[in-house]
């Protein structure tokens, strides 16, 4: 069994594949993160992301899958879920062993988990986009907190670029430690420092004197359309899980 350490980008990914084929490995397993010297019994190599390799193996890639499918791949590695590299480079190495195209061959392990992580991804990138709630700031961006279960944070970018392109705004995964900045022209990924309480520092004291008002204003409004006769907790929940409601000011 041979370890590889990759860097956790998709680029990075593309070259450890690269090195499998190039070094003829057979039982591998790929891992994130840095080069350990204390692993003196293990058959360890680390792979370092080369442009040119990458560009060698997605090539190849295309040859073999529709526009879709490298979709897919991507969005499966973009979500970064534990321990998943694995069954990417399970489903890669399938895509260039097999003569036809794989997309649909469910019956295979790594294409259905594939299928499965892009479909959950797919599940928290929606929920984002419905939960997102916007507070404005005194220099006049408007600034979102979220706590997605998978990386969605780059899957937001076309939605909310689009949705909101009159407006500055900053979408930031404290999980994960960085956001997307808009600056009415461009989008940027940027990094907030964080106090202990895991809340960005002097963001609500940077809030505008009426974003108080505004979000009285929401509340109110979801107290009015509430029916209480027809209240269902168990639906509620299903399509609003608990694990959002610190970020939605009507549950504040």
């Amino acid at each position: 069994m041979t370890t590889l350490i990759y860097d956790g980008t998709f680029e990075g990914l593309l070259t450890a594949v690269f090195e499998i084929y190039e070094h003829k490995l057979q039982h591998v397993r790929l891992k994130k993160g840095e080069w350990n010297t204390t692993a003196l019994f293990e058959n360890v190599m680390q792979v370092v992301t080369d442009e040119g390799r990458a560009v060698r193996v997605l090539k190849g890639l295309h040859k073999k899958l529709s526009a879709a499918g490298i979709q897919r791949l991507y969005i499966a590695h973009t979500g970064d879920m534990e321990g998943e590299e694995n069954t990417l480079i399970g489903y890669i190495r399938y895509v260039f062993d097999s003569s036809q195209n794989i997309e649909e061959d469910y019956g295979n392990r790594y294409v259905m988990r594939v299928s499965e992580i892009v479909r959950s991804l797919r599940r928290e990138k929606h929920r984002m986009e419905a939960f997102v709630r916007f507070q404005k700031l005194k220099d006049g961006v408007f600034y979102s907190a979220i706590e997605p279960d998978f990386n969605v944070l780059p899957l937001l970018v076309r939605h909310f670029k689009n949705r909101y392109a009159d407006q500055k705004w900053i979408i930031y995964d404290i999980r994960r430690q960085y956001g997307i900045y808009y600056d009415l022209h461009d989008t940027q990924f940027i990094s907030i420092d964080f106090n202990d309480n895991n809340q960005a520092v002097n963001t609500i004291a940077s809030y505008t004197e009426d974003e108080g008002l505004y979000q009285h204003l929401w509340k109110n409004y979801f107290h009015s359309v509430n029916i209480p006769s027809r209240k269902n907790t168990k639906l509620h929940l299903r399509h609003i899980p608990r694990r959002y409601w610190k970020h939605l000011p009507e549950k504040f």
